[in-house]
């Protein structure tokens, strides 16, 4: 069973029954979610995200969905795949991220939506690194506090020195 779609044999290689969905569907390696990311068909990116597609799969040229899905700039498929948790800063065989293929094709919306979402990602990944530092710090005070209480348990209560000479004292009480 083929499903049609604009005639194209990309498109008609796209939904072939029975296809695995992470086996190459062509002699360069690409995927049904390269060849979907490639033709900005966002929903057939959709469909393979939800039959267990690897989205980050790369292909002879070291390039994944969002590679592809950056070059013709469909910023409606590289929603999807942010969205789906690809990695946006994989490099393909020439170095280059989908940011720098987007900027490369004239694709400027593109490129800036990659870059906004590679820094949100930074920022997020900072305060998660303050915090687990924080927590970290945190724990190890009370730790620390934990143990000074438990050390102090163990001294005398008063700080004073126990006389040796009892009858010294019971004098000089008398003669005052």
């Amino acid at each position: 069973m083929w499903l049609l779609l604009d005639g194209s044999s990309e498109s008609e290689s796209l939904l072939q029954a029975g296809t695995e969905v992470n086996m190459p569907a062509d002699a360069v390696g690409q995927d049904p979610a390269h060849l979907a990311a490639h033709g900005g068909h966002a929903f057939l990116l959709l469909w393979q995200q939800q039959t267990g597609a690897n989205l980050n799969q790369q292909d002879c040229l070291g390039e994944a969905p969002i590679h592809k899905a950056a070059k013709v700039g469909s910023l409606e498929c590289l929603a999807l795949l942010v969205a789906s948790h690809a990695t946006i800063d994989l490099r393909n065989k020439k170095g280059q991220t989908a940011e720098d293929l987007a900027l490369a094709f004239g694709f400027w919306e593109c490129a800036r939506y990659l870059m906004t979402v590679k820094e949100t990602q930074n920022r997020k990944a900072t305060k998660q690194v303050r915090d687990l530092q924080s927590n970290r710090d945190g724990l190890l005070g009370e730790a620390t506090r934990s143990q000074k209480r438990a050390s102090e348990g163990k001294r005398p209560i008063s700080k004073k020195t126990p006389r040796a000479d009892g009858a010294a004292f019971l004098m000089s009480c008398e003669s005052a």
